[in-house]
């Protein structure tokens, strides 16, 4: 494509404005600034919204999962980028994560750790602290209902055992699955991950449930205790 330096979209020819691309060729034919570009709508004085776009995702170093663990704070100390502009970015970004969610949840029953994972990376992958979720399953492993059972600061959360337990009596759950984050990055369990796990398998098997896994989910990469036989 031609360099339009310091033009606006408008004196561009009409065949590499984002909307009319998208309108002739698809949203596939579209790069990431140019697909932002149409969410901020305008750039500045002396640049055009594709090429402020491609600063914004330049700040993430180009990876829109790192987008997404930006607040409007960080956002907003670009030049040309506003708190109107930040929101909008940040809502297609929320937009996109809970399309993901509501396509497992869909399926309804969970049938190996990926289904888990797939659940809530969207949740729990761009947080910059942990969070311990649960997932409560039926006799035929379909989602009952998913809870957050606390929230916590970068290395650790506190778990009380006997909340999640009320939980899965309360809602009838034949089954129970855990989930936390690790905001660092290492997908690794901690010997405190090691001791709750163990006392949730003990005290459900009390109560004839089973903790059916324990995943870790690190960005983009995760730990399954089930696959890796520490159940």
């Amino acid at each position: 494509m031609e360099e339009y330096s310091n033009l606006t979209i408008k004196d561009w020819a009409v065949e590499d404005r984002p909307r009319e691309k998208l309108i002739k060729k698809g949203m596939q034919s579209l790069s990431d600034a140019e697909i932002v570009a149409i969410l901020i709508g305008s750039g500045t004085k002396n640049e055009s919204a594709v090429e402020l776009s491609k600063k914004v995702l330049k700040s993430a170093n180009n990876n829109l999962n790192e987008l997404g663990k930006q607040n409007i704070q960080d956002l907003t100390k670009m030049k040309g980028i506003g708190d109107a502009k930040a929101i909008t970015i940040l809502a297609a970004l929320e937009l996109g994560k809970r399309r993901k969610i509501s396509d497992v949840i869909t399926k309804k029953k969970i049938t190996q750790s990926k289904d888990i994972f797939e659940l809530f990376q969207p949740i729990l992958g761009d947080l910059p602290h942990e969070e311990f979720w649960i997932l409560l399953l039926n006799r035929s492993n379909k989602i009952i209902e998913k809870f957050k059972i606390s929230q916590g600061g970068v290395s650790g959360t506190v778990i009380d055992v006997k909340i999640i337990l009320k939980q899965a009596i309360e809602k009838l759950a034949s089954s129970v699955i855990l989930c936390h984050n690790h905001p660092s990055g290492n997908r690794n369990p901690s010997s405190a991950d090691d001791s709750i796990t163990n006392k949730l398998k003990n005290g459900a098997k009390l109560l004839d449930i089973q903790i059916l896994d324990h995943v870790i989910i690190a960005d983009m990469e995760y730990f399954s205790y089930a696959d890796e036989g520490k159940l």
